[in-house]
């Protein structure tokens, strides 16, 4: 990143259009889009500019940076609630950026704040699920959600009971250290 793209995140007012999709959001961090517009985080979420869906940070499964040059590739994935508290990975969006500006840094920060607590744990016949607890705006109280790594253990009754008994142990242990 040259000194002047960099003096411009730091300092500087975001492009009108990218200003005018953050809706009243605090403008974060942006980085411009190889085919046109732009990629920004606001105080709300992740979104693609023109044209694209706001990405609750509290909805970022991954996002993966992969720096090149002065830009780089994004590679994002969102969670997607298939039934009250089992969410699933969605299809991965890919953002190819000529200038990242702090958008990585920033994307990090905001993805990493929302997670409270996240382990990992067996099912049988192999596999795994991960359990996690994220601060989601506007809510008090953490929320609790569970992520099979193959979505077809989700039908597995036997995964499910486990499943369902870890999530238990977890938030039991969360309301004991409060």
């Amino acid at each position: 990143m040259n000194l002047r793209s960099l003096l411009v995140q730091r300092f500087g007012r975001p492009p009108a259009d990218v200003a005018q999709a953050a809706a009243g959001a605090d403008v974060l961090a942006w980085g411009s889009r190889a085919d046109g517009g732009w990629l920004v985080a606001t105080s709300a979420g992740l979104q693609a500019v023109p044209g694209g869906e706001l990405l609750p940070w509290h909805l970022v499964a991954h996002a993966r940076w992969v720096a090149a040059a002065d830009g780089g590739t994004f590679a994002v994935t969102p969670l997607l609630e298939v039934e009250p508290g089992v969410q699933a990975r969605g299809p991965v969006s890919r953002h190819v950026l000529a200038d990242a500006g702090e958008l990585p840094a920033v994307v990090r920060r905001r993805v990493d704040q929302t997670v409270v607590a996240s382990k990992r744990h067996p099912l049988p016949g192999g596999g795994g699920v991960l359990l996690v607890a994220r601060r989601v705006p506007g809510q008090v109280a953490r929320e609790w959600s569970v992520v099979f790594d193959d979505d077809a253990d989700r039908d597995d009754p036997a995964a499910r009971e486990v499943a369902r008994r870890r999530l238990a142990e977890a938030v039991d242990a969360e309301d004991a250290s409060r």
